[in-house]
């Protein structure tokens, strides 16, 4: 694991109580970042509701005063879900989309002014593998995975003028507290995954971490407006 590749780097990652944001946090801490971490809940420097008004930009403001600046944020924090067209609620689309695409919106554009400021800025999404394809029963949580996968393409178009670069990660299969509850459930859904995926298991949060370490380092620094399949080779055998 290479080490120290960003020293004096300042890191907001939402998400971070559990799973792959906990998991990136902290890889992003050993390579020498400086990391404020927020979530609803857990052992994180900010507890918040990213959907709250006004939030996104308190918290880039809190991460520019207490560190001095702001080079990479990653927006974890999401929600997912199943729940079929057949009495699909508006309560349900619309939390979806609140939390996995309004409040990256406004992450994003709240952190902007801090990010033209560094000469590493990134930002870094977590989309899925269904930001490139749908799942029966998944139509709001796709919807909102898609809709991220296009704040990438149109942001680093936009943004890439001021040296700022766009990825976002799409993971497959990956066990976390967030997808324990479908598995447990649904064993055969579980099993699908674990077939799907071409190395034949669940990916785990730190398959994720270390490709977000690569985007946030200057290994990546002329990659920008993709999203990065996480997924085992799944894709491939669809």
């Amino acid at each position: 694991m290479t080490t120290g590749r960003l020293d004096g780097r300042v890191a907001l990652v939402t998400g971070a109580g559990s799973g792959i944001g906990r998991a990136i946090a902290r890889r992003l801490a050993v390579d020498g970042a400086r990391v404020l971490t927020v979530d609803r809940a857990g052992d994180v420097d900010r507890v918040a509701d990213v959907t709250e008004a006004g939030i996104n930009a308190r918290l880039v403001a809190e991460a520019g005063s207490r560190f001095g600046g702001l080079d990479i944020i990653v927006a974890c924090a999401g929600i997912t879900g199943m729940q079929t067209l057949d009495g699909h609620s508006d309560e349900f689309f619309d939390t979806m989309m609140a939390v996995n695409v309004t409040a990256v919106f406004r992450l994003i554009r709240d952190a902007l002014p801090l990010l033209k400021q560094s000469s590493h800025g990134r930002i870094i999404l977590i989309g899925s593998v269904m930001s490139s394809f749908g799942e029966a029963g998944m139509a709001a949580y796709a919807a909102s995975k898609h809709a991220v996968l296009g704040l990438t393409k149109s942001v680093a178009a936009e943004v890439g003028a001021s040296g700022i670069t766009v990825n976002c990660i799409q993971p497959g299969a990956i066990d976390t507290p967030m997808t324990a509850p479908a598995f447990t459930a649904m064993p055969a859904f579980k099993q699908r995954w674990i077939e799907k995926a071409a190395l034949g298991r669940l990916g785990q949060p730190e398959d994720v971490a270390d490709v977000a370490a690569f985007l946030a380092s200057d290994d990546a620094r002329f990659m920008s407006g993709h999203g990065v399949f996480v997924d085992g080779g799944a894709t491939q055998r669809q």
